[in-house]
């Protein structure tokens, strides 16, 4: 059998060229995978491989660290960041998504069709690409901490996510950070917690003054100057830190319910560096106006990836279809059908 006949055979393109690639999975790169195929774009999601990720990046997005969402409609009793995900999958398989466990490593965005080299030596054209891969916590990287957040043991890089979640309530919790996210995340916890402590390795927060109002003035919130975490304490479940003063080389215990890591994220975008891509000033994906457009014709972004802002999962759900439909329209207009 010819290897044109077996693309056909397996649902590929006849011609060899994919009408869309989503690159990434998510939220955003499953309803993209979703609309696209419900609009017979054919779409072929190329999703990452877990091994060549440093934990704990996964194909999934954020939300495989997540063990508990409260906060997505339509599921009023929760459900865990990788049953939805997996939910997610199985609806886009349902409607015809191919899915390649693999990562991109290489884009060509200067020729069209647009050519696109995968870890595994594949090489895949498409006329339109969503580029849905995310943004990934910064963390201190200490075993304990990335244990701890894998397995749902109380360490999270969300508060908004994750903090209003029954095993916080009334707790001790500590923020990591001292900057406007730090403050953001901090001043959302003291709805919740008995005790916010704020530890960051200055004197001083970085963040605005307005945010740093909003912890310094609340009475729940207490911030533990000139200190980093060294040791994340406790076996299925946090149950303190360990702090060392960078001024004294003291070494205290403190003990907490939750650890909240908020010092920044970084959008996924190696990958794309050199390829006429345009990135705002914090290193995500530009987008036009209300749009998943790129800067580059044929090229939409959707997620994490390119937002620095909500970076939730019903804000990346909507982006993928915002880009789905975008590249849809896109390939109509081109005469793609």
């Amino acid at each position: 059998m010819s290897g044109k006949h077996e693309a056909v055979a397996h649902g590929g393109p006849a011609d060899g060229v994919e009408k869309m690639v989503v690159i990434g999975s998510g939220p955003a790169g499953w309803t993209a995978c979703i609309y696209g195929a419900r609009a017979n774009l054919a779409p072929r999601a190329i999703i990452g491989v877990p091994a060549s990720n440093p934990a704990p990046v996964l194909p999934g997005g954020q939300l495989m660290l997540t063990t508990e969402v409260e906060n997505y409609p339509g599921f009023p009793h929760g459900v865990s960041g990788p049953e939805m995900m997996d939910l997610f999958r199985k609806q886009a398989e349902r409607f015809g998504t191919r899915i390649t466990d693999a990562d991109v490593v290489r884009c060509d965005f200067s020729k069209k069709p647009f050519v696109l080299e995968t870890s595994e030596g594949e090489t895949v054209r498409a006329h339109a690409v969503v580029i849905a891969t995310g943004a990934t916590a910064n963390w201190i990287g200490l075993p304990n901490e990335l244990r701890l957040a894998m397995n749902g043991g109380g360490v999270s890089a969300c508060a908004v996510c994750d903090g209003a979640l029954p095993v916080y309530r009334d707790q001790p919790l500590a923020v990591v950070g001292g900057g406007d996210t730090a403050m953001e995340e901090a001043s959302y916890l003291t709805k919740f917690a008995s005790k916010v402590y704020v530890i960051h390795r200055r004197d001083s927060f970085r963040a605005s003054k307005a945010m740093q109002a909003r912890i310094l003035d609340n009475p729940k919130a207490q911030p533990v100057w000139n200190s980093v975490v060294i040791d994340v304490l406790g076996n299925d479940f946090i149950e303190g830190v360990l702090l060392e003063n960078v001024v004294t080389k003291e070494r205290t215990t403190l003990p907490v319910k939750g650890l909240f890591i908020a010092i920044g994220h970084s959008p996924a975008t190696k990958f794309l560096q050199g390829t006429g891509l345009e990135f705002d000033e914090k290193g995500y994906i530009a987008l036009k106006t209300r749009s998943s457009r790129t800067n580059i014709d044929g090229v939409f972004a959707a997620g994490d990836v390119a937002d620095s802002t909500y970076r939730q999962a019903i804000t990346a759900s909507g982006m993928g279809c915002q880009a789905a439909i975008d590249a849809e329209r896109w390939l109509a207009e081109h005469g793609v059908h």
